[in-house]
């Protein structure tokens, strides 16, 4: 069985977890945003990019209070 950090994904797979749609899949792609690779002219995620894309994108809560005091 493969391990989650080395699990490789379709753009179908993260548009259905991150509920977003193909547009957004792709504009983060090709700007580099959501780093993945191709394979001839289908894209891949990888697992651990798509888990530091969201790790860069969560909002602390805590942080973004100290800002609105």
């Amino acid at each position: 069985m493969m391990n989650t950090e080395n699990e490789i994904l379709s753009p179908e797979d993260v548009m259905r977890y991150m509920n977003i749609g193909r547009n957004a899949i792709y504009t983060l792609l090709n700007t580099g945003k959501l780093k993945g690779f191709r394979v001839g002219h289908k894209w891949k995620i990888p697992r651990k990019a798509l888990d530091e894309y969201i790790d860069r994108n969560i909002i602390d809560k805590e942080h973004n209070s100290d800002r609105n005091s």
